[in-house]
């Protein structure tokens, strides 16, 4: 009964392993896309809006950048998987709870850079945490180019802005955790 038991198990492994194989030969075959935007809405800005950007870009593993503009606007790009961009298109027009509902996004097709590896929150800042000091949260691809869920990503957001935060700032972050920006 062991015997049977391993050999499934094994079984189990190599299916599981082959398909996430052709997974990520799929999407690395696949050209990737690019775009960049301009965001407008009534409040994106010190609102954890590109925090919420940058958890969708780790849940669908995207590359590209985020930035506030003086203009009250952000900037943001994304490379990768056209459906994946369009979702997360579909959530920054929505919003999330602490920002402005019906954004406006103009988007422009950009030219795909095959070196990009990585999504950026340049200059990070938490008015709820009162962290003022701006830090640029830097998101490395998976190598499997698989999605995962909204709270593995949440996870992962916040690895990489303990990993960037430094000092007082660090443990400012530390006792609000569980804060959504």
């Amino acid at each position: 009964m062991r015997i049977v038991g391993y050999c499934l198990a094994l079984l189990l492994a190599a299916v599981l392993a082959g398909g996430s194989a052709l997974l990520t030969a799929g999407g690395a075959s696949a050209q990737p896309e690019a775009i960049t935007a301009k965001v407008t809405g009534e409040a994106i800005q010190k609102v954890g809006f590109r925090a919420m950007i940058q958890k969708e870009a780790i849940m669908f593993n995207l590359a590209g950048s985020a930035r506030n503009n003086p203009d009250g606007t952000v900037t943001v790009s994304l490379q990768g998987d056209k459906d994946r961009i369009d979702q997360i298109l579909a959530a920054i027009r929505t919003g999330s709870k602490t920002s402005s509902k019906d954004n406006t996004v103009a988007e422009a097709p950009a030219a795909a850079d095959p070196n990009l590896k990585t999504f950026t929150v340049f200059g990070w800042t938490s008015t709820t945490r009162n962290i003022t000091n701006p830090y640029d949260l830097v998101f490395p691809l998976r190598p499997a180019n698989d999605q995962i869920s909204r709270k593995d990503a949440k996870a992962v957001w916040n690895t990489i802005a303990q990993g960037a935060l430094k000092g007082d700032d660090l443990a400012k972050f530390m006792k609000h955790l569980d804060d959504d920006d």
